[in-house]
Formats: structure tokens, sequence, C-alpha cells
């Protein structure tokens, strides 16, 4: 049995909505103020640490290999070596399993990693006629050519391409990631009331924990510029007077004619970062290190990119045969709320014999889910899901979830554009 990964300690940033108050933060500043604060609350030379790992999905151009910037933002040495791993969704759950995985070799013994995003910041493309037309200008030497490529220049050619529209498009099975979710309530019959009602909980709950100041601990404040006079205390979407009629309200916004996923039953566009600093068990206790909580085992799945909604049980399914445990072992959950139907098309697999059968080669289902031990302090629906960091924060709020309600075992888990899934068991003792 391999050993156990330590996690020592986690933050993050408060969790807002592309375009809002987080907007002019850059995605290496926003992790960069999120590593450094990291490293302030643990007290160990900083030349212990071995290498920064962060996830990202949509990476800007002035900032290529972005955990490097980040490192070095933060304060570190230059000598601590730093980079970028991309798997979509689940960006800030690869960085740590990669980490993990380079301790298990004995490549270092510390290691900070997490995930970062600004969708605020992800830019308008031109499109081919237009970075075409742009290229043989360049390319002219003489007046009279470049007169005749811009001859050729029709408006047409200035129409923007949303990248972060083509970002959350799968290329293979051609359907944007709200799209699969309505593949998935078609499939489990789920209705838009039940969506409404799962989005509403959500709703509730993060209010509820916001307000407890559960996520005190959780949150470290960003200052926001230009001016640097105010700061970013807590997350931005969730709304605490949210309601089933104004729910109710909102169109389909994928299927517009048939469809039963809305804006207000999947999660929005955010920004925002993560961070944990990990090392093995043994390492942990030598340091007279008390972790927040430990990385038992993790397991990733591959699956259709249509029904990628479902990578949750997929996943689950191969961390329950590496680890010989059963759901019923698990304390809490979270599930990673891309769309109200996406979780609750897992929710029924889970407890589905005939879904083990076809699809994960099991002959009982892999059990059914207590709605009460899910998101118990809200999810993406109403906290956000900053692409790169969301799996890094999903570990940090379930080991703080686990603390505050004395439970032990957790399992986390997401779904990945492109049709892929991730679940981790985690553990306090």
């Amino acid at each position: 049995m391999k050993e156990r990964l330590a996690i020592v300690n986690g933050i993050r940033s408060p969790f807002c909505k592309a375009g809002t108050n987080m907007a002019g933060v850059n995605a290496d500043d926003l992790g960069a103020v999120i590593v450094k604060e990291l490293i302030a609350k643990i007290d160990i030379p900083l030349d212990l640490i071995d290498e920064v790992i962060i996830g990202n999905v949509g990476q800007p151009a002035n900032s290529p290999n972005i955990a490097r910037v980040i490192a070095l933002k933060a304060g570190l040495p230059e000598s601590v070596i730093a980079y970028t791993v991309n798997r979509n969704c689940a960006s800030g759950m690869q960085s740590i399993t990669t980490g993990y995985e380079k301790l298990l070799a004995g490549n270092g013994n510390i290691v900070i990693a997490g995930g970062t995003e600004s969708m605020s910041g992800y830019p308008l493309i031109y499109g081919r006629k237009m970075t075409n037309l742009f290229v043989h200008l360049m390319r002219s030497k003489t007046l009279p050519q470049k007169l005749s490529i811009l001859s050729k220049f029709r408006p047409s050619f200035l129409k923007p391409i949303l990248s972060i529209v083509e970002g959350l498009t799968d290329p293979v099975c051609s359907l944007n990631m709200g799209q699969t979710a309505e593949v998935l309530a078609r499939e489990f019959h789920i209705s838009r009331e039940e969506q409404d009602v799962f989005a509403l909980n959500s709703h509730v709950k993060a209010s509820k924990a916001q307000q407890s100041g559960f996520f005190d601990d959780e949150i470290h404040p960003i200052l926001l510029p230009p001016k640097y006079l105010q700061i970013q205390k807590t997350d931005n979407s969730l709304r605490h007077n949210q309601t089933l009629d104004n729910l109710t309200k909102l169109r389909p916004y994928f299927d517009r004619l048939t469809g039963t996923v809305t804006v207000g039953n999947a999660c929005p566009v955010t920004d925002g970062a993560g961070a944990v600093m990990i090392m093995l068990e043994s390492k942990a206790k030598e340091l007279g290190l008390k972790p927040l909580g430990y990385i038992r085992d993790y397991a990733y799945a591959g699956l259709a990119p249509n029904r990628m909604g479902l990578g949750p049980i997929y996943a689950t399914s191969k961390l329950l045969d590496k680890t010989s445990m059963r759901m019923s072992d698990f304390d809490l959950i979270e599930i990673n709320e891309a769309f109200a139907a996406q979780v609750i098309a897992n929710e029924r697999a889970f407890a589905s014999k005939d879904f083990a059968n076809k699809y994960l080669n099991k002959y009982e289902a892999l059990g059914e889910i207590d709605p009460n031990i899910v998101n118990i302090n809200g999810g993406a629906i109403a906290l956000g899901h900053p692409v790169g960091a969301t799996g890094t924060r999903l570990i940090i709020t379930l080991l703080r979830s686990l603390r505050s309600q004395n439970k032990n075992c957790g399992l986390a888990a997401l779904c990945v554009g492109g049709g892929q899934g991730a679940a981790f068991a985690l553990e306090i003792e």
C-alpha cells in the first residue's frame, strides 16, 4: 500500500463571477497571492520547497508556463522549479496527483500544487480571414502591395470568435458543455423542476456556510486593481435570496426549444485560484506538521465526450476497485456542480444496477448516495467554477467539511470536459 499524501494546508481566493469584481486580476497574479499566503501560513524554510505545479486551462499568452510566473511572483527562490498542467476541469486535481507521483518516486519532498483561472481574461480571437490578412500585410514590402491586400478587407473579417465558447465546446462530439448536460437530462429523465430545486439548495447551503463563517479560514482576500483600495473577501456568485420562482423564470440556454438547462441551474463562468502544500505523510511527521488531511488514493477515468458529466461515477468505480472501499465508507461527498442535471444523473447512476452492468462491468450498483452528505456547504452552482482551480477547492473544502463535522472519510469527484472523470478518497486521520 503506497504512502498517503499529506495536505499540510490549503487556501483559495474568493470565487467571483467572470466580468465582475476580480476581472482586473490576472490569473498569474491571482495564483501568486494565494501561493504567497499559503507559504506564510506554514512555518518552514523556503529552500525546503522543491517544486510548484499549477493547473490552468485557458493559459494567458503573456504568462507562458504560468506556474513558473506564479512561483517567482510569490517570492520563491529562483532555484524552485515549476510547471503547468492541464486536464480541463480536473487541472486543480491533476497538479496535486502529479506532485504526489513525483514524491512517491523520490523526486522531491515538498510540492506546492493548485490551480488558477481568470475566465474574465479569456480573449476574443480573430477568424482565419482576418489573421491571414494581417500576415500578408506584415509580409508586404511596398505601398502598392499593402494597398492591394487592404482592398481585400471586408467588415465581416472583424467578427470575433469567443475563445471561452470555443474552449467549452468539445471538438470531438461538437457539443458545448451545457449541451452535454442536456444529453444527461434526457437520458436520465431529469425534469426542469428537479434541476431548479437542486440549484436552489446549492445557494441555500452556500449562503448558510458563508454567513456562519465556514469559508473564512479557507478564503484569502484579494486586493482589487486598479487602485487596490477595495478588498474582495467572499464568493460573489451565490445568491442569499435565491428562490425557486426566480429560477423557474429563466429560459433554457443551451437548447432553447426543448431544453431544461438554464444559467440558473448551471455553474457560472468564474475567476479564482487555490493552492495546497503537499508532502508524503512520513515527511509531515518528520517536520512535526499536523496536516489538514490526507489523500488515500485517487483515480481518473475516460468516457464518451457527449456524456462527460458522468465522469464522477466512472472514476469512483475505478477508485473503489483500487482501494476495496464501498460508497458507505464515505462520510461526506463533494461532487462538482457543473450542472444540476449532471450531479443528479450521477446520483441516479450510482444507484442503478443496470448502469453498473452496462457501463461499469459490475454486477451490483455502486451504491445509493445520501443527498444529505453531498456538497453540504454548497457547490459550484452557487460558488462558481474557475475551471483550473475547482479541483483544488473541492479537496480543501471537503477536508475542512470533514473536520467541521467530526467525520473522517470523504469522496471528492468531478466531471471533465472531453469525457473524463476524477475521484479522490480523502481522510482526516
